[in-house]
């Protein structure tokens, strides 16, 4: 069963870092652009992401493109950049960085922004509510892909969840341990403990 959400739901003591979004600098020969993505600091692109690279006061290198599976772009001047797992940010300054060798002077700024992401899919399987397949835009930790599927049963371990993850090396097998989240009262040890495996496009997580 293939669930498609925007939005994850709420579950208590989930929190993202949202970062706020920076000064634009407007200079008089260049339009006010907006930034939907980029001033999100936590975002990390990944392939199929459609993304947007301008640099200020260079018509010709203004580009919209969608991220290979490979992770990278091909940009001019540069020719090809990875980009998957990286911030908006840290792109900029890639890029930016390897314009130096075309200007005597600064490089123009470089702005980079996610116009479309592509969505994130991942597997519930075990002692939940709903088990499935579940795709997001954004990125989550375990904690809300549980909420996703519905949140553990009656006689779920939530001491002894499993992420499984597929990496160029192999299955990678992660551990996470959310039971001490779920009571009404948490401390800092608790958080410790838990293990919050941030989720990846592909995994499987397992509920015993």
């Amino acid at each position: 069963m293939k669930h498609l959400f925007r939005t994850a739901g709420p579950l208590a003591l989930c929190v993202l870092a949202v970062a706020s979004p920076a000064a634009a600098q407007n200079q008089p020969s260049e339009p006010v652009r907006s930034q939907p993505t980029s001033s999100i600091s936590s975002y990390q692109i990944k392939a199929g992401d459609q993304i947007e690279v301008y640099v200020w006061g260079e018509e010709r290198l203004q580009r919209s493109m969608r991220v290979l599976p490979d992770g990278t772009i091909a940009f001019p001047l540069v020719g090809q950049v990875a980009v998957a797992g990286r911030l908006p940010q840290e792109v900029e300054t890639v890029i930016r960085a390897s314009l130096s060798s075309q200007y005597r002077g600064e490089v123009p700024q470089v702005t980079v922004s996610v116009l479309t992401p592509a969505p994130m899919q991942f597997t519930v399987l075990g002692r939940v509510g709903s088990p499935g397949t579940f795709e997001t835009v954004r990125n989550i930790n375990v904690l809300e892909a549980l909420s996703l599927a519905g949140g553990g049963t009656e006689f779920a371990n939530l001491d002894r969840i499993v992420v499984l993850r597929k990496t160029p090396d192999g299955l990678r097998v992660l551990e996470a341990n959310v039971k001490a989240l779920m009571r009404g009262r948490v401390d800092a040890a608790d958080l410790v403990r838990a293990n919050i495996v941030p989720i990846e496009a592909g995994d499987t997580i397992i509920v015993p």
